[in-house]
């Protein structure tokens, strides 16, 4: 009987056993099926000894998605038949009267084209597909030719906006043996010459093989193109880099290709001369206390160059009660620089009443900007103007 009991006991610890190898094989199938593609397997414990220790579980890092402006990568791409594809270069020549195909990736994107290219004419159509967008222009004409450009979208929610730094541009001339130059509605254009800025003729041809030449009215000349001071670009026109007063006058392009000679709108050029910056005027009182009846003069001056243009204006404390402004304006040249000149603004206030008692703002401006200056003036009665001298 002994024998027995004793004999159940081992049976009893083997079932024991099995049960617990049965449920850690049940725990690592379960953690398989949970953590994707691990391969590694669980050996097998040795029958009568059990263990609590607990399996490591790989962590698998979550991939970071690009943002859509990072996954959206331009590039045109012109094209040419079903299937065909031609990258594009900084420049493309399409005969007038074909078919333009242009084909951008990304998504979305936004055009811009030449301003003489109307999409109510029906000649132009944009479809925006899954990963591209398609231009076409059809019946094309020389007044086409000019620069377009495909911009990549960033867009969070509705708010959408273009990826300047990331566009793509070409520049696509329409030849026509009768046009060389981009058709305009005006037989004459006014550009003004600043002396800080460079000015552009638009002269801009339909071919790139047409030689550009630049001629001046009257005097009846070629002007000179250095490179330098006045440079040519087919895709833009003459740049006249520095302008100077014997720019000035009426200009034209003439173009030549083969037999065929072309001038192009004349462009009257007027000289302005430009200044550096907006002055920096200074402001001062004859005295900051002035005795009621009693004479009062506010100077504001400012630096700038030669035969420049200077306003000042005034704001004063009797200016609420309709108080005439008289002012003396003068030129004064610097000793030493012979470009250079003072501007000078005086303001008068003869018999100064209470009411003259505040704050006077002189603003100079010129053709950079203007800037304002203040000073403050009290008025006191005459006896007491009489203790402050003493």
């Amino acid at each position: 009987m002994h024998l027995l009991k004793l004999s159940e006991s081992k049976w009893s610890l083997v079932l024991c056993a099995l049960f617990v190898c049965a449920a850690i094989f049940e725990l690592d199938a379960k953690e398989q099926r949970m953590t994707p593609g691990r391969t590694s397997t669980l050996k097998k414990p040795k029958l009568g000894r059990t263990t609590n220790k607990r399996q490591r579980v790989e962590m698998v890092k979550p991939k970071i998605k690009p943002s859509a402006a990072a996954q959206t990568k331009t590039s045109l791409t012109q094209v040419l038949g079903r299937g065909v594809f031609k990258k594009v270069g900084e420049t493309l020549s399409v005969q007038t009267g074909d078919t333009l195909s242009l084909r951008c990736r990304g998504k979305p994107v936004q055009w811009s084209f030449p301003p003489l290219v109307e999409e109510d004419e029906g000649r132009l159509m944009i479809v925006q597909q899954e990963r591209f967008s398609l231009l076409t222009l059809v019946n094309t004409t020389v007044a086409d030719t000019g620069e377009y450009t495909c911009y990549p979208m960033n867009c969070e929610d509705r708010d959408c906006r273009r990826e300047y730094n990331r566009a793509t541009n070409v520049f696509i001339f329409f030849p026509d043996p009768r046009e060389l130059f981009i058709p305009s509605s005006s037989h004459y254009e006014i550009i003004q010459l600043r002396s800080n800025w460079p000015a552009v003729l638009p002269c801009q041809v339909t071919s790139p093989e047409a030689k550009v030449t630049l001629h001046r009215e009257f005097p009846p000349e070629e002007v000179a193109v250095d490179g330098t001071e006045i440079s040519f670009n087919n895709r833009k026109g003459f740049t006249i880099h520095r302008p100077q007063p014997h720019h000035a006058g009426v200009l034209q392009c003439v173009a030549n290709l083969g037999n065929l000679m072309q001038s192009s709108t004349k462009y009257i050029l007027s000289y302005v001369n430009y200044p550096m910056a907006p002055p920096v005027p200074v402001i001062q009182a004859s005295s900051s206390s002035v005795a009621v009846g009693d004479n009062l003069r506010v100077t504001c001056a400012a630096l700038g160059e030669r035969d420049m243009y200077m306003e000042f204006n005034w704001d004063y404390p009797a200016q609420q009660i309709g108080r005439p402004l008289y002012t003396e304006e003068t030129m004064i040249p610097v000793s030493g620089e012979a470009s250079r000149q003072q501007f000078r603004s005086v303001l008068q206030v003869d018999e100064v009443r209470d009411v003259d008692q505040g704050m006077y703002t002189c603003t100079a401006q010129n053709l950079q900007g203007a800037k304002s200056v203040s000073t403050t003036v009290k008025v006191v009665s005459k006896v007491k103007a009489k203790k402050l001298r003493v």
